[in-house]
């Protein structure tokens, strides 16, 4: 477990004090965890595995992926988080706050115009083949 550990810590661009922090123990305790000389109690790899959204089976023994799928909308709150702390003049945050004005019925033409949208792409692929 001790390379999944760093594995994870690397993966997230954390310093061993940035992720004893998160999880609440000392750096000393993360050194010692990376190194082999001691293994997290289980409470320790509950923890890691509820702030990072990691896969317990994965930090355990290897297998599977490193982190759990997130729901759509636990994609959807990094994703607006992501731009809300990022520059207010990139492209990205001056589309949401638009968005975020925009009338049910200005939706309702939206979502029309997206399944257009589809249909001309299926019609397109559907001719090429």
């Amino acid at each position: 477990m001790d390379n999944r550990i760093k594995e994870l810590r690397k993966e997230l661009g954390l310093t061993q004090q940035e992720f004893s922090d998160r999880i609440g123990v000392k750096r000393n305790t993360i050194a010692q965890y990376e190194s082999g000389r001691n293994a997290p109690i289980d409470a320790v790899v509950c923890l890691i595995c509820r702030e990072f959204n990691v896969n317990e089976e994965w930090l355990r023994t290897g297998n599977g992926e490193m982190f759990m799928p997130k729901s759509r909308n636990e994609a959807l709150f990094e994703f607006v988080t992501k731009i809300a702390e990022g520059p207010p003049d990139d492209i990205r945050s001056k589309l949401l706050s638009v968005m975020s004005r925009l009338t049910e019925e200005q939706w309702e033409l939206l979502d029309d115009m997206a399944h257009k949208l589809a249909d001309e792409v299926q019609k397109e692929k559907a001719d090429s083949e």
